[in-house]
């Protein structure tokens, strides 16, 4: 299985899905980081992605290839991430035919009615051990 983590911005949060990720599925998935820049793809690379890639291309691209794609909710909305996502990243990943888990980030102008207050930390559990349920058979 294929897991596409995209991220801009500084890539903490595509850093922390990976490291969690790596530690919880070792070699059962590939993880390959997208980032919007190549300050995101590099932190996401040294938190130990196998593979990674940056830019609009990249994103589009991977997102097609992807069996699951993680990232920010804000990855659905063109414009977002202080205007790293692209229109045409956004509709790539909305389009892509890969299961997405994403986060929500009230930074990321979406908010998701009933995540409010929870901690970035559980909300990154949530979504490594929904990840972990698509990698099992």
């Amino acid at each position: 299985m294929r897991i596409v983590v995209i991220d801009g911005q500084g890539g903490g949060l595509g850093a922390d899905l990976v490291a969690r990720l790596k530690a919880r599925l070792g070699k059962k998935a590939q993880i390959w980081a997208v980032g919007a820049n190549a300050l995101a793809t590099s932190a996401m690379l040294r938190a130990g992605a196998d593979k990674g890639a940056t830019g609009e291309n990249a994103v589009c691209y991977n997102a097609a290839h992807a069996d699951l794609i993680m990232g920010p909710i804000g990855l659905l909305s063109a414009n977002a991430l202080m205007g790293e996502v692209s229109p045409a990243m956004a509709a790539a990943i909305s389009a892509a035919d890969a299961r997405r888990i994403l986060i929500p980030m009230s930074s990321c102008g979406v908010l998701v009615a009933g995540s409010t207050g929870r901690k970035l930390e559980e909300l990154l559990e949530d979504a490594v051990s929904l990840a972990e349920q698509e990698v099992a058979p």
